[in-house]
């Protein structure tokens, strides 16, 4: 039997080395990602955000920030994001009608202008929806961004800008992306305001 001690240990120990192995490669992501946030804002453009399970949450997170607030320090206007995750009814009409794999395009397709932002999040880059969320937001001229594992969006070609988090770990994986998250609203507002 392992001892629970061991396993907090090894988590934080696997954590603090995630958090260092990557350091260079983030602030570029988060730098460049940040400039084209902040961009689009100040075009009256908008954020639509996706992804599933865990990072389906880490999506609805993202866009509360954006549109409340990351910290109460300071007072600003409301950023336009939208999570692709939260309309029930959507979700279940799409997956119904089209099936699972255009539960996010489809929103794209009704919500998404050039110039608006995509970000995408998936730990294994492999899922087929946001795979095709990609397609559709690169086909209407929206920026693409995305955060993924090791392994990156198996087509590259599709986001314009990827943060790869070197793990194989979805738990690590998640836990560095919701940092970097918050970091890139904070950029951006550091940009904006």
């Amino acid at each position: 039997m392992t001892d629970r001690k061991d396993i907090i240990a090894s988590a934080v120990r696997d954590a603090v080395a995630l958090k260092t192995a990557y350091t260079r490669h983030r602030e570029e992501w988060l730098l460049v990602a940040s400039d084209r946030l902040a961009d689009a804002f100040r075009k009256g453009n908008k954020v639509l955000i996706a992804g599933n399970g865990g990072s389906a949450a880490d999506s609805q997170h993202f866009a509360a920030e954006l549109v409340v607030r990351l910290s109460s320090q300071l007072d600003r206007q409301a950023l336009p994001a939208i999570a692709l995750t939260v309309d029930t009814s959507v979700l279940t009409a799409a997956t119904n009608d089209f099936g699972f794999k255009r539960i996010f395009s489809r929103q794209i397709e009704a919500l998404g202008n050039a110039g608006d932002v995509f970000i995408g999040l998936s730990t294994s880059g492999k899922s087929e929806n946001i795979i095709e969320a990609f397609r559709i937001a690169k086909a209407r001229s929206l920026v693409t961004l995305g955060l993924f594992g090791e392994m990156g969006l198996s087509d590259a070609t599709l986001c314009d800008l990827s943060l790869c988090v070197p793990s194989s770990s979805t738990m690590r994986i998640q836990e560095e992306h919701i940092f970097a998250l918050h970091l890139l609203v904070q950029l951006t507002e550091s940009l904006l305001y």
